[in-house]
This record gives C-alpha cells, structure tokens and sequence, in this order.
C-alpha cells in the first residue's frame, strides 16, 4: 500500500474484515426448535406464535431458533403430538380437549358455556387446580405446559340455516374433532356428532358427509368452509383457550434461563392472541359478510346452556366435585 497513509491503511484493514464477517455464514442456533400447528397460517394464531418466536429469539439473542410450521406440514394433530411424546425437539399448540387424554380433568376447562367472559379464565390459570393439573401432565405424561392462556376464540356454527335453539339442530350431522367435550355437547344439543379431521372438514361439508361444522370466526375463514356454507349462528357454545406444549425431559434439560424465557414469552404471546381475538371479532364479521355470509344473532343461549348443562356429568374420570370446584372459582 505504498502512499497510502497508517490510517486508510487500518480502514482498508477494517473494511475488508468486515467484508469476510458478512460472507461467513451465520453461527447456528445453540437449540432448534419446530413449531407445528394444522391451522391456517392466515389466522391469529399465526400472529401469535411469530411474536412469541421473534421474543424468544431476541431475548435469548438468538439461542433459541424456532421455526413454525402451519397448515399440518408436521402432520396432523395426533402425528405432531406423537413426535413431541417422543422427545423431538417439538412445539405444537394444544387445548383443553387434547390434554384431558393425559389428565382426565383438563376437559372441564373446555366445556361449554363455562364463562361469559373469556377474560375469567385468568383466574383459572392462577389457580392451585390449574398448577396441580400442570404438575401431573408433566409427571404423568413427560408433557411440558408452556402456557394455556391463547383465546383461540368463541365457537360457532356453520351450516346451510340458522339455528337459533337447540330444536334447529336436532338430528343434524356436526362435525366435531376426535374430542370427548365435543361428541357429548353435541349429542347434548340434539345434534349427530362425527369425528372428522380438520384437514377433512371442508371436503366433508361439500360431499355432505356432515350438515355442519363449528369453530371460530378466523379459522372459518382460513379453511374456506365458508365456500360450502353460507350461514353461521352465533352460538359461542365454546370459548376455546389454547398454549404451547413441548417434550418435558427436552424442556428440563435447557439451561433455566432459557426455560424462563419459553414460559414467559408463551404467556405474553397468549395475552397478545387473546386481546387480538376479542377485539377482531366483528372485523371477522364483515371479512365473512362481504363474501356472502348471513349471520344468525337471534340465538336463544339460555336455551342452548340448559341443553348443554348435562355434559358436565358425563365424565366419571373427572376428580369428584371438579365442576363444582371450577365453578368457585369463575365465580370468586
């Protein structure tokens, strides 16, 4: 560098330092985890999960990779659960329903009609009943709970009319997902209950293999059911919370920093998903509507809570006085 001076001689230096930092690839990630859930990746959930991924990923800088799959790319739920069972570094998301085939009693948290406000469930999940029922799932079945607070939304009906009381849908076929709460509120309200996938719900409402289905506004939506059915009653028979699970003994073995940091971002992304969901809801109203959609408001839900109250004593797994207990303390 004959004529250059110490200093552009050092800056060149520099530059070209910086120039091979950028070509190097990037160091990986100390632990990699996949993320795998079968709903749409158009839908709040997906919303959430990127949050809690891109939170993650910060205050762990960049530790922690975690990579989502949606639209059942890992398989489907029972597929994705298996995996996470046998100990592969998995996320999925589960609720109530999926969780009582490990503990019995975390299918009363899924019941129907369980609270007006969605916001009570707080008080559930700052109960010693829900950390008993954590500590057992992890015990009993090497399944972590992250979190259990993601407002996956309020349930409702779509089907070719408006069902407006528990008669309008007496002898119908309803799909419900492989779930217990499902089959027995339905069968409580009159309805067929037919197990089907999620994955098959639309092909099975256009090869009429069911009248109807159920679910949230959003994920309608995302699955296009709406294509097949053009009438939905707001029935809210469901207001589903979801988290986050991983394998227990994968969990137990990142450092406890990095533990904190999975369990503290879960349920701050759950917080996220549930103001997201109770404040979008009539956004997903006229999302539907201005595709063709008519929804039914004039539901008797007095009538639908009395048909539906029977279900809650079709589980004889449940720990005595469970109900009773749940109840206590929605209504503290």
């Amino acid at each position: 560098m004959t004529g250059t001076t110490p200093i552009i001689r050092r800056a060149i230096a520099a530059a070209a330092l910086a120039g091979l930092a950028a070509l190097a690839p990037a160091q990986a990630a100390d632990y990699e985890i996949r993320l795998g859930h079968v709903t749409s990746d158009k839908e709040p959930i997906q919303q959430a999960m990127e949050q809690f991924v891109s939170k993650v990923a910060e205050r762990t800088d960049g530790q922690v990779e975690i990579t989502i799959f949606p639209n059942a790319q890992l398989g489907t739920n029972s597929e994705v659960y298996e995996q996470m069972r046998a100990g592969a570094p998995i996320m999925t998301i589960s609720d109530p329903g999926y969780l009582s085939d490990f503990v019995a009693d975390f299918g009363v948290l899924g019941g129907p009609y369980l609270m007006a406000d969605p916001r009570d469930f707080t008080k559930i999940i700052d109960s010693d009943l829900y950390a008993d029922m954590k500590d057992r799932l992890r015990d009993e079945s090497q399944i972590e709970l992250l979190a259990l607070n993601w407002l996956f939304g309020s349930r409702h009906l779509i089907s070719d009319r408006p069902i407006s009381t528990p008669g309008d849908i007496a002898g119908m076929t309803f799909r419900t997902p492989p779930n217990i709460m499902w089959v027995e509120t339905f069968d409580a309200m009159g309805a067929r209950p037919t197990q089907l996938a999620w994955a098959e719900v639309y092909s099975g409402l256009s090869a009429g293999v069911v009248e109807g289905a159920e679910a949230p506004l959003p994920s309608i939506y995302g699955a296009k059911l709406h294509e097949v059915k053009k009438v939905i009653s707001l029935t809210g028979h469901f207001k589903g919370f979801t988290g986050l699970v991983i394998n227990a003994e994968y969990f137990a073995n990142l450092p406890e920093d990095i533990q904190t940091v999975l369990v503290e971002e879960a349920v701050a992304a759950g917080v996220f998903m549930t103001d997201l969901m109770l404040n979008s809801e009539e956004e997903w109203i006229a999302k539907l509507e201005a595709e063709g959609v008519t929804f039914n408001r004039d539901v008797d839900i007095p009538a639908f809570q009395e048909k539906t109250a029977v279900t809650y004593t079709k589980f004889p797994d449940w720990s005595p006085g469970l109900y009773d207990q749940v109840r206590a303390i929605l209504d503290n």
